[in-house]
């Protein structure tokens, strides 16, 4: 008797705290809404500095120049690495020097402290070609550029 007194209240505190874990790293995946402001799109236009292959996501360095003719670097967040391969963009295709458009959402931090910030809908690049960079399913608008958005 005293065995499964003891028995089952371990396995149910195990149980608990193995599902506390996997709830606390699917937080810290975050959300669009966390970070970025779907009533702030943006459109920027420059080369690429630096492109950071990491998961959750891929982030794109790019200094754009601003109204007033200055240099301001951003950080454009993109899908994961996987999802960006599948999506046509690669290593190749995303080099320092390359001069890229991108249209996505600003951070909320609009004072860009301590780096200007957005996420990537998608990038255009010098040939023409137009792709989507972003990830689906994390409440960013839905404004056509992901396929599986229907």
């Amino acid at each position: 008797m005293n065995f499964r007194r003891f028995i089952l209240p371990t396995v149910a505190a195990g149980l608990l705290a193995a599902a506390s874990i996997g709830v606390q790293q699917a937080s810290a995946h975050h959300a669009f809404a966390a970070e970025f402001d779907g009533k702030s799109p943006v459109l920027l236009r420059g080369k690429v500095t630096k492109v950071e292959w990491i998961n959750p996501h891929a982030w794109v360095h790019v200094n754009v120049v601003g109204a007033d003719g200055k240099e301001q670097e951003w950080m454009v967040e993109g899908g994961t690495p996987n999802t960006l391969l599948r999506a046509g963009i690669d290593r190749n295709s995303l080099k320092v020097g390359t001069e890229i458009v991108v249209r996505g959402y600003q951070s909320k931090d609009k004072a860009c402290t301590p780096i200007c910030k957005a996420n990537g809908r998608d990038v255009t690049f010098p040939d023409g070609r137009k792709l989507f960079m972003g990830s689906s399913g994390t409440g960013a608008p839905k404004d056509g550029s992901d396929n599986t958005e229907k």
